[in-house]
């Protein structure tokens, strides 16, 4: 584990660094995470206008309704850059930073074909917004396309449940075993009580030993039977992510149960909420100008709303005292006219107050009430996954990622659903989950040896046209022959399951005896049943690529006819990310193939 994190806030132990990146106004790279913020935040005002900061914009590839290789980032200074550029930036730090740990450990290393790096997305991520990080990773030098194996996307869900795999009784807390108005993670008892009889009979069982030491699996798992089912709820910066897992027996793999479902209810929206408390005091116009003109003081101010966020919990009492910037009340004065005390005695916000001390002062409720609308929607979203019929039976919920680390979540959810029986429980080290488990997924990437689709994939093609069944609209006469167009031909449908390394096989043939490439449109859908691809809601969402090499001896023999050449293509779509192979029928020869979701 690297922890060589520089900067951070005082008082506040933190395992990870934030997702801000620093450029200089030449857009060169200057730093990342608490250095680019503490940085950027010391900087003059006048020359902090020129910097390029970006903070918390990983979550901006997945709300891009169109992404594509040119989308864009706004810096906090209003200046853009391609978001390509920024992410490359980004994991060209990384690269370099864990290179230099390894070299310091290892200085023989050698740098080619050593390293297997392994990127984690939200599983709720889109095919192209996967493709963007794959691209990324390849400007910033992580891997060459050529070795594009040494690069693995892996579903943040799936790490953390292949971590969780791993851990013993007394790694885990569990959260219905909490003593009544407990608070802290540290506070809490680990599970015990109902795993007793099954660790006894583990140390009695020579045979279930030998299975935890040859496999690796945890003690919590090898007390878990063939089938048992169990949900993970990764809740990070920007999503809550959920995939629901069934361990099978004997080699402890995982099947999925149900297609990754989540949605934007990350711990940004308490930050958000906050921003949009203080618009309604001080106006937003004021809010959206300030962050314009002062944006190194609005670090600041967030800053310390983040530290206060920190220690927000559901039994605490007292008062909270957020600091603001002078800069903050001395712009507030100038083009209001009046001070921030006076702003405060006006507005109709009545739980939050101006101190003694010049500071903002919200009462605990307050500061619970910013989680709520956040910490709703991570409810919602898992008792909608509990109500398919495909869960039923499931007996843990595992609360994961960084927000997870909130008692304000912790308790909300323990008080949502361990009245229906179901089991929360959090690893100690919960912050650190998915990074760990993605390390072992690296090791072993079949560990989840079953997947479910999240769309229906397929392409357009031509059909007979048989009367009566399509519509009339669908029928096209060509050299005398009668065809149905826009027939949707299905590879794969939403919520099938899917096996790793299964194939889905088809064959193209090019229309021109020297045609070099061939571009085929893929078309996706949430529906499982669409027949054409002008059916509501299937949508253009890619193209398969192949490139064609020049047949061999020509396009066809003198005084031959030309025969049709065959392309195979084989596409797998249980994996983390879609992939095609393909080969030339006639001289077996492989093909260059791909899919391409970012040129829409």
């Amino acid at each position: 584990m690297m922890r060589k994190w520089e900067g951070g806030d005082p008082g506040v132990a933190h395992q990870k660094t934030p997702t801000c990146l620093l450029l200089t106004p030449e857009g060169a790279f200057h730093s990342f995470g608490y250095t680019a913020r503490d940085y950027y935040h010391d900087l003059d005002p006048e020359e902090a206008r020129d910097w390029l900061y970006f903070e918390k914009f990983k979550m901006k590839i997945h709300s891009a309704t169109d992404l594509t290789l040119k989308t864009q980032l706004e810096a906090v200074n209003g200046k853009k850059m391609p978001a390509l550029e920024v992410f490359a930036h980004a994991l060209r730090f990384f690269k370099e930073h864990a290179l230099q740990e390894l070299r310091d450990q290892c200085p023989s290393l050698p740098e080619k074909d050593t390293v297997r790096w392994v990127l984690t997305v939200p599983a709720i991520w889109k095919q192209p917004a996967k493709q963007f990080m794959r691209e990324a990773a390849y400007l910033a030098g992580l891997v060459s396309r050529e070795d594009a194996e040494q690069l693995l996307i892996a579903l943040e869900p799936e790490a953390a449940s292949v971590y969780c795999r791993k851990l013993r009784l007394h790694q885990l807390v569990d959260l219905s075993s909490r003593a009544p108005g407990s608070g802290r993670l540290g506070e809490r008892r680990s599970i015990d009580s109902s795993f007793r009889q099954a660790r006894e009979q583990l140390r009695r069982s020579r045979h279930s030993r030998t299975f935890l030491v040859e496999s690796g699996v945890g003690e919590l798992w090898a007390e878990m039977q063939a089938g048992d089912r169990y949900v993970v709820a990764d809740c990070g910066g920007g999503t809550v992510d959920l995939t629901v897992h069934q361990l099978e027996q004997p080699h402890g793999t995982l099947k999925e149960l149900y297609k990754a479902s989540g949605g934007p209810c990350g711990a940004v929206g308490v930050d958000l909420a906050f921003e949009q408390l203080l618009g309604r005091i001080f106006g937003e116009d004021f809010i959206a100008t300030f962050k314009r003109q002062r944006p190194a003081a609005w670090v600041d101010l967030t800053i310390a709303f983040e530290a206060r966020k920190r220690t927000a919990g559901p039994h605490r009492s007292g008062a909270l005292n957020i600091s603001l910037p002078f800069s903050f009340i001395d712009f507030y004065r100038k083009q209001r006219g009046h001070n921030v005390e006076t702003a405060l005695r006006r507005s109709s916000v009545n739980f939050v107050k101006w101190s003694s001390q010049g500071m903002l002062r919200m009462s605990c409720e307050a500061m619970n009430d910013l989680f709520q609308p956040t910490v709703s929607g991570i409810i919602q979203h898992i008792e909608a996954l509990l109500a398919r019929p495909e869960v039923q039976g499931v007996k843990l919920l595992f609360l994961v990622g960084g927000f997870a680390e909130s008692a304000v979540l912790q308790h909300a959810v323990q008080g949502a659903l361990g009245a229906r029986g179901l089991r929360v429980v959090v690893p100690h080290d919960v912050g650190l989950t998915i990074l760990k488990g993605a390390v072992l997924f690296g090791q072993a990437p079949g560990v989840v040896r079953v997947r479910r689709s999240p769309l229906t994939y397929g392409v357009g093609v031509l059909n007979r046209f048989v009367a009566g069944r399509p519509p009339p609209d669908k029928l096209l006469v060509r050299d005398g022959r009668r065809w149905c167009t826009d027939v949707f031909e299905r590879f794969v449908a939403a919520e099938q399951s899917v096996a790793l390394g299964e194939e889905v096989l088809r064959s193209y043939c090019p229309a021109r005896p020297g045609q070099r490439r061939v571009l085929i449109n893929l078309y996706c859908c949430a529906a499982e049943d669409a027949r054409f691809i002008t059916d509501p809601g299937v949508r253009k969402c890619g193209a398969l690529s192949l490139e064609l090499e020049p047949a061999e001896g020509g396009p066809h023999a003198a005084g031959a006819p030309p025969s049709r050449r065959e392309i195979r293509t084989a596409m797998q779509f249980g994996d983390t990310e879609i992939k095609v192979t393909a080969v030339d029928v006639s001289t077996n020869r492989s093909v260059r193939a791909a899919i391409d979701f970012l040129s829409n």
